[in-house]
């Protein structure tokens, strides 16, 4: 019956939309049809009277007990439900055969056999535009951004000042879907149970809790190894990567020895990169001011000296902190008010049933207090509502709690559709602060700490830390303290106000700049002027202390000699980098060359030496990190400037990431959206 088979990839693929992966193979999506073409070695093919036996598999133990294996002949039409094939040309020695997997079908590669000779061979992805499918999403646009784009806007910085970082998810460039079937197979329970682990694989709950512990390697041969320190003895500072490409290429070339090293937003990256290529719809989301509880009370306790720094424990408040949302229906827990996004975090903090993972936990159930819903609820819940409180560790032993007001989880920030700008989604994790249901969720929650606390009055001693709206790496600059005395009498205090600077996972560096005012006296009544006290920070200070993420932690310490709690103001601030300019000379088209020319003036108050600027972009730098020297150092206010060639592949609006790096300045970002012409 069977000659010879025309696989269709390009149409296939383009109709799956696939076909950014290439037209080289079938790649399809469940619970949609795909068609192959047949030749009849003899006879033609008659409706009714003409068979076919067809057999697909998945997995290194396919079984229909696990819904790996499946046997099933011609039917009259497609039956989307189930495996089923269709002959749908008319009577002939040729016939074009329709095959449909069900959209709950094992994702992974499959061979397909046909009677006694035919075989064929394709991938089968996650399907979110397939209504049967549990990652189904029903708008068009949401789908282009979180499936099918390959790149995107990460948020870091602070939360009063979120900085956009460009990142090249790559999911479709040559090589990265077989890489992510390989993470797949290279997870422990894979190679445990190999036929248990394959049959879940249609269960996209499974699927991203899978991807959560592997973009570690924390307990397994997972594609990242984290390290929180300056020290990158043996690997690369995350703050190095631009995409995903290279570092999943270079754990497939080490034979799955994890990549040195990943930092929260490189790990939820690279996870989103993997849950688009497989088809899940996917986004990495930044929340400022993120808590890290290790003892689920729902209560950070932080310590100073007095002095007002901040003195070493296991509890963070880190500055941000990144992990991934994934779509899709939990009818595990029985609500359809729980389907949609689900957070889920691939950073190694705690661990959950004994491995380094977290989530897929609704982000409705984190709206609504609802911390027995799996997976790892309490952690999510901690991380944008947990309390902080400050005690003060004097030099007798003795400590005393300090008055602070601070709020986890702020300008909870995903990139939004579209468009390069910061779309806010706090109000999808948390209701109004001091809202009616912010209540309840906290009661259901038994967030006591929340509960007892009582709202402070604008009344008494007030602390603030202002700073300008200019500050940038290589300049001086002050910031203020800035003090009101809302009492009716005059008020003698001592006023402790330091930088230092710091990491944004909140641990803190070396001294930046130091004031302590003995005897600040302040007038009574409202109505009377601020106090400011300013704090001049020197680049020639600062500049050999700050890490490559260019944050200073300033901390502001009021004891009033009449009594009362010590007061403390905190504020994180980020120092500017540079604005790197890209110019495109030539009209974009698809493989036709291009010339990149790139500009970055020096704002450093000394030479820059040893410069390189590189770029990478999905289709446009052929999977692959360009990069161009400086002959020459670049001397203060002085423009370093390149061309950087490469050569597009593909048509569309395409994103060029950049990168500057030298001696005294690392890790300075830049982009620019380039529209390829056909």
């Amino acid at each position: 019956f069977l000659e010879d088979t025309q696989y269709a990839c390009e149409f296939n693929n383009l109709d799956h939309h696939t076909d950014l992966n290439g037209a080289d193979r079938l790649i399809v999506r469940r619970g949609q049809k795909f068609t192959i073409s047949l030749y009849l070695r003899s006879g033609n093919y008659q409706p009714g009277l003409s068979s076919l036996d067809c057999v697909v598999e998945t997995g290194p133990q396919p079984s229909e007990e696990n819904g790996t294996r499946a046997s099933f002949g011609l039917s009259a039409v497609i039956d989307t439900s189930r495996w089923s094939a269709a002959v749908t040309s008319p009577p002939g020695n040729t016939a074009t055969l329709a095959i449909c997997s069900p959209p709950d079908a094992p994702i992974g590669r499959y061979t397909l056999t046909l009677g006694q000779s035919g075989r064929i061979e394709f991938i089968l992805l996650f399907n979110p535009w397939c209504p049967g499918d549990r990652v189904y999403m029903d708008d068009e646009r949401s789908l282009e951004e979180y499936v099918l784009s390959q790149d995107g806007i990460i948020f870091r910085g602070s939360a009063k000042y979120p900085v956009p970082t460009p990142w090249n998810f790559g999911q479709f460039e040559s090589g990265i879907l077989d890489i992510c079937l390989k993470i797949l197979d290279m997870n422990p329970k894979c190679l445990k149970f190999p036929g248990k682990d394959c049959s879940k694989r249609g269960i996209p709950t499974y699927v991203s809790r899978v991807l959560s512990a592997m973009v570690n390697c924390n307990d397994d041969k997972g594609v990242l190894l984290g390290r929180w320190t300056n020290n990158y003895d043996g690997g690369v500072s995350p703050l190095l990567w631009r995409g995903s490409v290279e570092i999943l290429r270079s754990w497939d070339r080490q034979d799955c020895l994890p990549v040195r090293y990943g930092q929260c937003w490189v790990f939820a990256a690279v996870a989103c990169s993997v849950s688009r290529a497989l088809g899940i719809p996917c986004r990495v989301v930044t929340n400022f001011n993120s808590a890290h509880d290790t003892n689920s009370n729902l209560v950070i306790e932080q310590y100073i000296d007095e002095k007002g720094a901040l003195m070493k424990s296991r509890e963070m408040i880190w500055n941000y902190h990144c992990w991934v949302e994934n779509w899709m229906t939990r009818p595990d827990l029985k609500s359809p008010d729980f389907n949609g996004w689900q957070a889920s975090d691939p950073t190694p903090q705690e661990k959950s049933h004994g491995v380094y993972c977290c989530g897929p936990v609704p982000v409705r159930a984190i709206k609504e207090g609802e911390l027995t819903f799996k997976y790892d609820a309490p952690f999510v819940f901690a991380e944008v509502n947990a309390d902080v409180d400050y005690f003060m560790k004097k030099a007798d032993g003795s400590q005393s709690k300090v008055t602070y007001t601070s709020t986890v989880g702020q300008k909870i920030s995903t990139k939004s559709v579209g468009s390069d700008a910061r779309e806010d989604i706090t109000h999808l994790y948390k209701y109004p602060e001091g809202s009616d249901e912010e209540r309840a969720t906290f009661e259901k929650a038994n967030h006591q700490n929340k509960l007892l606390q009582q709202q402070e009055q604008d009344q008494g001693l007030h602390l603030t830390i202002k700073v300008g709206s200019d500050i940038r790496k290589g300049c001086d600059f002050d910031v203020f303290a800035v003090v009101t005395n809302n009492t009716e009498s005059q008020k003698k205090c001592r006023l402790v106000f330091g930088s230092c600077a710091m990491s944004y996972n909140g641990n803190v560096g070396e001294n930046c700049g130091f004031k302590d005012l003995l005897n600040v006296e302040l007038s009574p009544g409202a109505g009377e002027p601020k106090r400011r006290v300013p704090l001049r920070l020197n680049y020639s200070k600062y500049g050999g202390l700050i890490t490559e993420e260019n944050l200073i932690r300033l901390a502001a310490l009021l004891l009033d000699y009449s009594g009362g709690q010590p007061m403390l103001a905190l504020r994180n601030i980020v120092l500017d980098n540079p604005e790197i300019k890209v110019r495109i000379l030539g009209e974009p088209k698809e493989n036709r060359k291009l010339a990149a020319e790139i500009t970055m003036q020096n704002p450093l108050p000394e030479p820059l030496e040893e410069c390189c600027f590189s770029i990478e972009g999905a289709n446009l730098t052929g999977g692959h990190v360009i990069s161009e020297s400086l002959t020459s150092s670049v001397g203060p206010g002085e423009d370093a400037k390149v061309k950087i060639y490469f050569t597009p592949t593909h048509s569309g609006l395409r994103k060029l990431v950049v990168d500057f790096n030298s001696k005294k300045l690392c890790h300075v970002k830049g982009y620019r959206n380039v529209i390829i012409g056909k």
